[in-house]
């Protein structure tokens, strides 16, 4: 059955990386992402199915779209080439079924809010909501964890978020930790569980200042504390990695 399941979430992952890219396109725009039919952004023309197909329509096309030539995004492909790439992991190392399929969806949100924080410097609510749910799903599937025990880590690390942020304020008389960082540590953190996500948190850290220093010295500029980053993109980054490595690769109860 295990096989079975595999199969099916290998086969839809690219469809599930195209509607994924329909969340990070219009939620941050307050859009329908439900009924609306696909269309162009560039002339509004309604998309054919044949301009649908994942990856390949987009290498069909050569990237242009074909109703007014204007050029398709490519982070589309990307998110569909990569919700498969993710899919893999929980395919190759899952134990079981339903441990599959939500470490599956688990990756696909953390990919749709990376990219969103990193696009748009958004974290949509819905997203967010969406993994809470699932980061207790993880904890309640797991027999070493608890799911009242998920819900006062995911509690407690989203007021520590808030404290900071409000801390942060008051300080520097600007905001340097958004509120949708706030929401999406709540997911993280019931997903991963109380030992790891300070883990998750510290390689985050890293690599958003890696990513800042190596900016800075492309564009020859230092660095300042008041430069912009989409530091959810980079929680999403640290909480995958942590996730995989721990909970799946070497299935250490966090």
């Amino acid at each position: 059955m295990i096989l079975l399941t595999g199969i099916l979430l290998l086969g839809i992952s690219p469809a599930v990386g195209s509607f994924l890219g329909v969340l990070v396109d219009r939620l941050p725009r307050g859009e329908d992402v439900i009924t609306r039919p696909s269309a162009c952004r560039g002339c509004g023309q309604a998309l054919r199915p044949r301009d649908l197909v994942p990856v390949l329509s987009y290498l069909a096309l050569r990237g242009r779209a074909r109703c007014c030539g204007a050029k398709i995004p490519p982070l589309w492909p990307a998110l569909e080439l990569g919700a498969l790439l993710l899919a893999l992991i929980p395919v190759l190392l899952a134990q079981s079924d339903l441990q599959m399929l939500l470490g599956a969806v688990f990756l696909w949100l953390l990919l749709a809010l990376g990219a969103t924080d990193a696009t748009k410097m958004r974290l949509p609510d819905p997203l967010t909501a969406a993994l809470l749910l699932v980061g207790l799903a993880l904890a309640w599937e797991d027999p070493n964890r608890s799911l009242p025990a998920a819900i006062l880590t995911a509690l407690g690390a989203s007021a520590l978020f808030w404290a900071i942020r409000i801390s942060y304020f008051h300080l520097r008389g600007r905001e340097g930790l958004g509120l949708g960082d706030v929401k999406l540590i709540a997911g993280l953190a019931a997903a991963l569980g109380a030992q790891a996500t300070p883990l998750a948190v510290l390689v985050a850290a890293l690599c958003a200042l890696i990513f800042a220093a190596t900016g800075g010295l492309i564009r020859n500029r230092a660095l300042s504390a008041s430069t912009a980053l989409p530091f959810g993109s980079f929680l999403c980054l640290g909480a995958g990695l942590v996730w995989v490595w721990s909970d799946l690769l070497w299935g250490i109860s966090l």
